[in-house]
């Protein structure tokens, strides 16, 4: 189950439809209890039917993060993202979470939390650059 304070606007979460497939969607609104998007079973689920798709390597590829190279001196567990002509975002994949790197001084360092979902790295992308991942 995903939390109403944790979800916004554009978050892809999932939940299982008539037939237990579990099924991708992006949360369009949020009023009183119930997620809502044009495409669902009369247009909302309840908060307690919807979850959190875990983050992992193939979703980070999807959202446009992009591998290191070892043949470039790169670290193949960082994946970056570049939003703009000289600045990027940095994921480490830890094992079974992402932590989030701030290149300081010619490093790389944590930064906040570890990210489980892909949910909040499209909440932290967008507090960061005011796009949408």
């Amino acid at each position: 189950m995903v939390e109403a304070t944790d979800v916004r606007t554009g978050n892809m979460v999932w939940y299982y439809d008539l037939y237990m497939n579990e099924m991708v969607f992006e949360v369009e609104g949020l009023l009183d209890g119930f997620i809502y998007n044009s495409s669902l079973p009369k247009s909302k689920l309840p908060l307690a039917s919807v979850h959190p798709i875990t983050l992992d390597a193939g979703q980070l590829h999807n959202l446009g993060f992009v591998r290191g190279d070892r043949e470039h001196g790169e670290d193949v567990n960082v994946f970056s993202y570049r939003y703009n002509r000289k600045d990027s975002i940095y994921v480490r994949d830890e094992g079974y979470v992402f932590q989030v790197l701030i290149e300081t001084s010619g490093q790389q360092v944590p930064c906040g939390q570890p990210i489980l979902y892909v949910h909040q790295l499209q909440n932290l992308f967008y507090c960061l650059t005011g796009k949408e991942l």
